[in-house]
């Protein structure tokens, strides 16, 4: 790639404008005939990172259509700002080569649990280590996450309908709490090669989500290699923010 001094503005805003448009079409399957606000607008729904830019986004397009004659990028009749070019080449960045959450804000060290255990066992197991999202496995199997707020949700149901604290704490294994869980939607699995912008957009399209769980494949029959939690998210935006 040639240094960006020795590129106009207009080349680099241009190459860099060509760029997310080959990208978003490709990633989304749609048509390369496609107007860049049509674009845009349809990207929305899917890409954290549009969503955020997408005033930005639909300005550069029109700007994109001032500053060419024509369909033809070689006749230039305008130079974009500095400041315009380094924030489309940002966007750019984001789209195309986007930081991963394992790299940045994600925990790589899991702390899991089997099956069996009671909820006295799992509550001990929050308290020494700090976590309040313990995966629970049968196995390699996943059976949910075990969340401290749900716990104590579980808790507080189980005491107004006459339930005993021991009985609770000694006799309801987490299998039992999990599976009346099972329709929840509080947390994903995901690919260990999954990127910020994917994170978010699962954080944005579902406010209920408290964790993303990654595996190798994204399979939930896999043992973890990180997690994500809701306490993550105002990092993960600022490593956007900053790439």
């Amino acid at each position: 790639m040639a240094d960006k001094t020795q590129k106009t503005n207009s080349k680099r805003f241009l190459d860099a404008y060509n760029s997310i448009d080959y990208a978003l079409k490709t990633r989304y399957g749609l048509n390369r005939a496609m107007g860049f606000s049509d674009l845009i607008r349809k990207s929305v729904v899917n890409n954290y990172v549009v969503r955020k830019y997408e005033d930005d986004l639909i300005d550069f397009g029109r700007l994109r259509n001032a500053i060419v004659h024509n369909s033809n990028e070689n006749f230039v009749i305008a130079e974009p700002h500095d400041e315009v070019v380094a924030q489309i080449e940002h966007i750019e960045k984001l789209l195309t080569t986007p930081p991963k959450v394992l790299d940045t804000v994600g925990q790589r060290d899991v702390l899991t649990s089997q099956a069996g255990k009671s909820m006295r066992e799992i509550i001990t197991l929050m308290s020494s280590s700090n976590y309040s999202n313990i995966p629970i496995y049968r196995g390699q199997d996943l059976l949910g996450i075990a969340n401290g707020q749900k716990i104590i949700n579980s808790f507080g149901q189980y005491l107004l309908a006459g339930g005993k604290a021991d009985v609770f704490l000694d006799h309801v294994q987490i299998e039992d709490m999990l599976s009346s869980l099972a329709n929840s939607i509080y947390y994903v699995v995901k690919r260990a090669d999954c990127t910020i912008e994917e994170a978010l957009n699962e954080f944005n399209n579902n406010h209920k989500l408290l964790a993303i769980l990654f595996t190798k494949n994204g399979t939930s029959n896999e043992l973890p290699v990180g997690i994500m939690t809701g306490a993550n998210f105002v990092d993960a935006q600022n490593v956007l923010e900053n790439y």
